[in-house]
């Protein structure tokens, strides 16, 4: 019997927190241990014209560290120019955004195969898709356990919590916590890694220090322990 794929969704709780770089620190540990693994980022805002059409960076990270060789479109089919919230920047451009379509098309990349797959959103948890529906959503209609993505900055014990409150509301189940650090002189740090841990009932899956602009996902892989997830 074929073995089931692990598959999470990784959310941040905010913008700019590290969800691209920990999720290919994870796909990196993973393809370290034999395992096929890909990578999605279904919807993302600020992407770049090419001579192959929109490409945006941390899709491209994903796609890089997925060891099942997949299309671009599969990894990011939503991609959208202005690096603004992906319902603003579809308006934009005259498009909506559709939950059913968006489940659809992760469920069809699973049928890759992988024994991990990592769906990423964009954003915080609660990104509006529409009028109707956020990023949360997602993740429910794919009844995926979240990865959460803590930044280490002033404000994250609040940002944390409130995120892991709302991860819960959802119905859905945190896998497991990761720290990065995006502030180099962030004070009281490891207290405020203790506040979280003590009051998130998950395990902390790794504390990725401040790497600086040179930062390498094999750097942040080695802090991450997959343990849990695999």
């Amino acid at each position: 019997m074929a073995k089931q794929a692990k598959v999470y969704f990784v959310a941040g709780t905010d913008t700019g927190v590290g969800k691209s770089i920990t999720a290919a620190a994870i796909l990196h540990g993973a393809n370290e241990r034999g395992l096929k693994t890909m990578g999605l980022k279904p919807i993302a805002a600020g992407c770049e014209a090419t001579e192959h059409g929109l490409r945006n960076d941390d899709a491209l990270l994903l796609q890089r560290y997925s060891s099942i060789e997949l299309p671009y479109d599969v990894i990011n089919p939503v991609a959208l120019k202005l690096a603004i919230a992906p319902h603003l920047a579809a308006e934009h451009e005259g498009r909506s955004l559709n939950l059913a379509r968006l489940e659809g098309l992760c469920r069809g990349a699973l049928m890759y195969r992988p024994d991990l797959a990592l769906i990423e959103g964009a954003g915080g948890w609660r990104v509006p898709l529409n009028a109707r529906h956020t990023l949360a959503h997602l993740a429910q209609s794919l009844d995926l356990p979240v990865i959460l993505v803590i930044g280490l900055k002033l404000g994250c014990i609040n940002h944390a919590l409130l995120t892991a409150e709302a991860i819960r509301a959802d119905g859905l189940a945190i896998a497991g916590w990761v720290i990065n650090q995006v502030d180099p002189h962030m004070d009281y740090a490891q207290e405020n890694i203790a506040s979280i841990a003590q009051r998130i009932a998950a395990p902390c899956l790794g504390v990725i220090p401040y790497l600086g602009g040179a930062a390498s996902v094999e750097d942040a892989a080695v802090h991450i322990d997959l343990t849990g997830l695999l």
